[in-house]
């Protein structure tokens, strides 16, 4: 074989492999956009979109008209552990609630990016549960309040798979783990593969109870309200 035919097939084994690799690229793509499909048929008014990632976004209301949105978030922080695949599902209140902004965070590392915990000011000291907990608040709420809501972690945190809950005026928000990465190909190839064709419908829906449950657990009169009557 010449070394024309040598630098031929070279370039036709280089050009095969790139082709490949956005062919693999692409397929990955469309698998991820269909990781949600299940969601638009929990809520109504369902609006499906993209983030920059590629994952999807998938907003709505729940019965009693309040929004949602409901997204994955890819966690490759940490060095020494699989990637984390979460379901972040956000309830967002008609109107602003007279509590605090209080949260709780599952196995801190300080390297959750997407946590709200991380932000806030007041360190509050977390209920018993069979992980460590980091739980921290804006300041602004009552040791009653601060003690209904450790309760209220203590029975969710229960639930290993709950990554975080937040509580705001605004809203409430739970993560929890849809999937974790495969183990060869994050040792081997360092690559980030979630073993998930698609969240299934009982995933999400515990996901929407669980953070409409957490939004009614410092239930007060809206604020609007509490002016009125003072």
């Amino acid at each position: 074989m010449t070394s024309y035919a040598v630098l031929i097939f070279a370039i036709a084994a280089c050009a095969w492999i790139v082709v490949r690799a956005m062919d693999d690229h692409r397929q990955a793509m469309r698998m991820r956009h269909r990781l949600l499909d299940e969601a638009p048929g929990l809520i109504a008014e369902p609006a499906t979109s993209l983030a920059p990632d590629q994952f999807p976004v998938v907003c709505g209301r729940i019965e009693d008209g309040r929004r949602v949105r409901i997204e994955l978030v890819a966690d490759t922080m940490v060095v020494r552990r699989l990637p984390q695949l979460w379901l972040r599902v956000t309830l967002v209140e008609r109107e602003a609630q007279a509590r605090p902004k209080i949260g709780a965070l599952a196995r801190p590392t300080g390297a959750e990016y997407y946590s709200m915990v991380h932000d806030m000011p007041e360190w509050i000291t977390p209920p018993q549960t069979g992980a460590s907990l980091l739980m921290r608040g804006d300041g602004t709420g009552t040791s009653a309040q601060a003690a209904e809501i450790s309760l209220y972690f203590q029975q969710l945190f229960a639930d290993p798979l709950v990554k975080e809950a937040v509580i705001t005026p605004l809203g409430a928000r739970i993560m929890r783990q849809a999937a974790q990465g495969d183990r060869a190909a994050h040792l081997v190839l360092r690559q980030s593969r979630f073993p998930l064709t698609i969240v299934p419908a009982d995933t999400i829906r515990h996901a929407i109870d669980a953070v409409i449950s957490l939004a009614a657990a410092l239930a007060v009169p809206p604020l609007s309200e509490t002016n009125r009557a003072a």
